[in-house]
């Protein structure tokens, strides 16, 4: 079932996050001097405001874990000094290089954290193993007995939502390229050929006709082609089978034929076979085939696979086949008049039914 149209009437709105970013170095003179002062304790930064709301760093330099006295890490937290509020906010704590002023991230918030400062609350997020002491107090970052911590904050002020413009849509219609060259074959106009079908005359365009059938571009373009001719004559063709095989080449399907009744229908497609095979139109040739596969029965398998072999039609001639060796009405099959033509016109094609009845039946 075809999905229904989308509604042309469409409007748009947008949500946007406001945010607040700031950087704060805390810079740690007399490094040696903090250190002994204990586990869990720490110094803490001067306030900083960053969103609207008051921060400060704290430094632990023997680590903020009591229950492993031999941990060998500094510890860093960010901490809200805001009393009695909340803050949604993300953190990157990093250490500076003295010699280039430039810092390192050393740990960072994996997502937005909601920083609490109420009475029960704990207002600071950090990491207690924020790097190891061996590390920090090498000359890459302790100079002079000094070492600087940063740490940017980013707050999440506030989400805004706000009804934008209508957005425009402009409804594309379907292609119609095809139902255009189609009208393009219905009016003969720009017509530069004519073919002469029996008594009817038909006309068509040169260059469609070459780009579809390598037949009729050679037939037209190809150095046997004929000079001033005012019609090509088509033999051995119904004009309503070549007039079918024009309406494939523009349109790219077969014409409707609801007003045939089932075996004119069934002729008509065994002709446009034949004219497709005739024409090298491929795509149309094994439509033709599927059509006829999906319509195989007792009285017609026969001739189906008659025509099947002629033109070289191998997967209908092997649904023909599979079709008379798995029927469980084979007798039927095998006194029906079409199964006679066969065996006179093509006997050939009876060694391929024995031949794969008798596969079946060893397997």
């Amino acid at each position: 079932m075809a999905a229904p149209p989308r509604p042309t009437a469409r409007t748009e709105s947008t949500c946007t996050t406001v945010t607040a970013r700031g950087t704060h170095a805390f810079r740690i003179v007399g490094y040696s001097l903090q250190r002994g002062i204990g586990r869990s304790n720490f110094i803490r930064s001067a306030d900083f405001a960053v969103g609207g709301f008051d921060w400060a760093l704290r430094f632990y330099p023997d680590g903020n874990d009591s229950s492993d006295v031999n941990d060998d890490h500094v510890s860093v937290y960010l901490e809200l000094r805001t009393k009695n509020t909340e803050v949604r906010a993300s953190y990157d704590l990093r250490v500076v290089e003295q010699a280039t002023g430039l810092s390192t991230s050393v740990f960072r918030s994996s997502r937005v954290i909601v920083f609490k400062s109420r009475a029960s609350d704990i207002p600071s997020w950090g990491t207690r193993h924020f790097m190891k002491r061996s590390a920090l107090e090498t000359p890459l970052y302790l100079r002079d007995d000094c070492i600087v911590i940063e740490c940017d904050v980013t707050v999440i002020k506030e989400t805004q939502v706000a009804e934008t413009a209508a957005a425009i849509e402009i409804e594309v219609p379907p292609p119609d390229l095809l139902e255009n060259l189609g009208k393009l074959l219905e009016s003969e106009e720009l017509a530069d050929v004519r073919f002469k079908v029996k008594q009817e005359v038909v006309h068509a365009h040169r260059v469609m006709l070459a780009m579809r059938s390598p037949v009729f571009k050679a037939e037209l373009y190809g150095p046997m082609r004929g000079r001033k001719r005012q019609h090509i004559n088509v033999e051995d063709m119904e004009p309503a089978a070549f007039k079918a095989l024009l309406h494939f080449i523009y349109r790219d399907s077969l014409p409707d034929m609801d007003d045939l009744d089932r075996d004119e229908n069934q002729e008509m497609i065994k002709h446009l076979l034949v004219a497709a095979d005739r024409y090298g139109i491929e795509r149309m040739k094994l439509e033709c085939e599927s059509i006829l596969c999906k319509r195989l029965d007792v009285e017609s398998v026969a001739d189906t696979l008659a025509l099947a072999d002629q033109y070289h039609c191998s997967k209908l001639k092997d649904a023909c086949i599979g079709f008379i060796n798995s029927s469980d009405r084979k007798d039927d099959v095998l006194a029906s008049q079409g199964y006679a033509h066969l065996k006179r016109t093509c006997p050939a094609v009876l060694i391929d039914i024995w031949e794969k009845a008798a596969k079946a039946l060893f397997r």
